[in-house]
Formats: structure tokens, C-alpha cells, sequence
């Protein structure tokens, strides 16, 4: 019996390299071309043919930037209109299922409440707005009866190979300086490869799980004070939490915008903020347990970079 096909976006990223890591045995992964490098004819030609079983897995998309050197028009031509084009090859194909690797941003970029899949949109970034126009689009189309469409709000991944904030945090403790932020309190979700990967494959494999929107998050919601214990503990290293006056930590950032120092009144708040995201949905639709907990997600990412540090 021939293997599924899974045509991929943003195969080479750090979800799509994890991906292949992970169904490359059970699967044939084939990754669908870059428009903008691709001759258009040629570009129109990969989807000529379809296996009628094959799924569609859409990861390509342009990423928050921190640094803020993006232009807005990037987002929309990248997250939005590429999404609009692959989700039409999708519906004039054969293929039976359809997976959109959102964001949680598309709701929202401040949190007061658990984030939910009926918190009412509002996002403040050209991000979070590009990837909920992409999420709308859609989500206003008709999907036919024998095809199956996922979108996934994700929080943010991390694993083996992750890149970003958490790679700060990881080199911060490293040097063993102390953690001066211990009198922030916060909670914020986050979302394991493992999980990830996980998710998706039962996506692919169940015909049973109806077509929706969903959220998709850890179980768990963890502190950046627990998340420092964890890094120290993959270090083998004592944990070292600072409680210095939040008076004092605003104004060192204030004093960071100024001189570009690493503390910033932005990352302070990325750092020290709390965002929590329902996984009920996800959870309930798939009936089985993530494989992996918030905490062990965690070490394995940390000791991944410890190994590659040495």
C-alpha cells in the first residue's frame, strides 16, 4: 500500500524539519515550492497531480519581528495572500485534508482573560492581522462535504533547534548570573514540538475529528521564574532568583530603550507578561492525552541546547 502524501509548506523550517524528523516513515513528504523563487508555470504544475488521500500542511508564513525592520505589506503578501493561494490549490484538488499553522496573535497581543476560540478577535500587529485576514478567508469558503479543514491557533513552539526568546533565557542562566525578574508573577502557554507534531498527525490520520478552528497549547500555563528552574536544572546548575523592586526593573528598561542595552521596556513585557490559551477544544475533539507535559517539553529543549552548546 502506497504512503499518504503530505504536501508541505515551510518544510525546511523549525516545524517542517521537526515534521519530517518525526512522519517521514510514515509518510511521503513532498515540499510545496516557493511562489516568489518559483517559475510560475512551474509552481502551477506541482499540484497537477493528486493522490485523492493526500493532505495539504501549511507552515510557510512570516514571523513576528522582534526587531521591528519588517515592512507591514510583508506580512499580508507572505501570511495572507500565499495562504489564499494554497488553500485554493487545495480546494480544486483531490485532496481530503487541509492543516493552517496559525497563530494565537491572530486574536489577540495582550491578554487579560484565558483565550478561548470565542475570544472575540482583535489583533494589534500586522502579524497577528494578516494571519487572522488568512483564518477568514478560509473560514468563507465552502468546504465540501468529503474535505476536512484545520486551522490551528498556536502559541509559541519551541524544541530542539528553536530560535528566539527562549534562546536569551537558556545563554542568561548559562553565565550564572542570577535572575533579577523573580518578583514579576505571570503565566504564559506555550506549545511543545511534541505536541505539536502530535497533533497534526492525528489530524491527518482521523477521518472522525470535524472541521474547525482550534487553539493549540501545552496543557500546563508555566512562569518565567519556573521556566529559569528548568533551565538551571538542564544546566545541573543551582537556581539563582533576584527579587528586585519592579520599580527599579521598570526603569533600567526605560533606560534600555535608550542605550539598546538587552533589557527593553518590550522584552521586559514578553518576559513578565501572562498569556494563557485553552486547549479544551483541541484536547476534546482528539480524545487522547498530549504525549508530553509543559515541564518535560521544556527539559528536552533545554538539553537539546545544552548538547549543541558542547
Amino acid at each position: 500500500m502506497s504512503k499518504k502524501i503530505l504536501f508541505i509548506t515551510g518544510l525546511s523550517g523549525f516545524v517542517g524539519t521537526n515534521l519530517q524528523q518525526f512522519l517521514v516513515d510514515e509518510f511521503e513528504l513532498r515540499a510545496i515550492p516557493r511562489i516568489r523563487s518559483t517559475n510560475q508555470d512551474e509552481f502551477n504544475s506541482f499540484f497537477n497531480n493528486y493522490h485523492p488521500n493526500s493532505a495539504f500542511i501549511h507552515l510557510a508564513g512570516k514571523a513576528h519581528d522582534l526587531k521591528q525592520v519588517s515592512e507591514p505589506e510583508d506580512y499580508y503578501t507572505v501570511n495572507t495572500e500565499l495562504t489564499k493561494i494554497i488553500f485554493d490549490k487545495f480546494l480544486a484538488s483531490d485532496a481530503k485534508t487541509f492543516i493552517f499553522l496559525s497563530s494565537v496573535k491572530a486574536v489577540s497581543d495582550d491578554l487579560k482573560v484565558i483565550l478561548t476560540e470565542d475570544t472575540n478577535p482583535n489583533p494589534v500587529s500586522h502579524y497577528g492581522k494578516s494571519k487572522l485576514l488568512a483564518e477568514q478567508y478560509i473560514l468563507s469558503k465552502k468546504i465540501p462535504d468529503t474535505k476536512r479543514v484545520y486551522i490551528l491557533r498556536s502559541c509559541m513552539i519551541h524544541g530542539p533547534g528553536n530560535k528566539g526568546n527562549l534562546n536569551l533565557l537558556y545563554k542568561f542562566v548559562s553565565v550564572g548570573i542570577p535572575w533579577p525578574l523573580g518578583a514579576f508573577k505571570n503565566k504564559r502557554s506555550f506549545l511543545s514540538i511534541d505536541n505539536l507534531i502530535f497533533i497534526i498527525k492525528e489530524l491527518i490520520e482521523r477521518e472522525d475529528i470535524p472541521t474547525g478552528l482550534f487553539n493549540v497549547a501545552d496543557d500546563e500555563a508555566l512562569s518565567t521564574n519556573y521556566i529559569i528552574s528548568i533551565i538551571a536544572k538542564s544546566q545541573n546548575r543551582k537556581l539563582k532568583i533576584w527579587k528586585i523592586s519592579k520599580g527599579l526593573i521598570y526603569s533600567l528598561s526605560k533606560l534600555g530603550d535608550l542605550l539598546r542595552l538587552p533589557l527593553t521596556t518590550e522584552r521586559l513585557e514578553k518576559l513578565t507578561e501572562s498569556y494563557v490559551v485553552s486547549n479544551e477544544k483541541i484536547n476534546s475533539a482528539i480524545g487522547k492525552d498530549l504525549p508530553v507535559s509543559a515541564r518535560d517539553g521544556f527539559l528536552k529543549t533545554f538539553t537539546a541546547f545544552n548538547t549543541n552548546v558542547k
